[in-house]
């Protein structure tokens, strides 16, 4: 991925219709999860960002969309994220099966909480 973007909405737009469908839907999820977040490109991929602080990193690749990094989670969590953990830090997400929105807004409202913010219900 050696393009490089301005804003988020460019990274989305760079993508085939339907992958940029489930940018924009990850996108919507974190934007409920932490209202108020601001966001721009580091890294070259979408980054959120709330007070001044990197929160949640996703990305858009071939065969799948990624969120980084994994928050410390309790048992429930880990366990529901265990089939999507494909790195140190790093959940996969095939675009061939089901995005799994809900999982992605507790893993947002994890990192927020372990940071100290208080998230909302998305």
């Amino acid at each position: 991925m050696a393009e490089k973007f301005s804003n988020v909405d460019d990274y989305i737009a760079s993508f085939p219709e339907d992958v940029q469908d489930i940018l924009q839907e990850v996108r919507r999820i974190i934007h409920n999860a932490i209202p108020g977040a601001g966001e721009q490109i580091s890294y070259a991929i979408p980054a959120i960002m709330f007070e001044g602080h990197y929160l949640v990193y996703f990305a858009g690749w071939k065969h799948h969309v990624s969120l980084y990094p994994l928050p410390e989670a309790d048992a429930a969590l880990k366990h529901d994220m265990e089939p999507y953990v494909a790195a140190k830090g790093t959940l996969k997400f095939p675009l061939g099966k089901p995005i799994p929105y809900e999982l992605i807004a507790r893993v947002v409202k994890a990192l927020a909480r372990q940071r100290g913010h208080d998230a909302t219900d998305a």
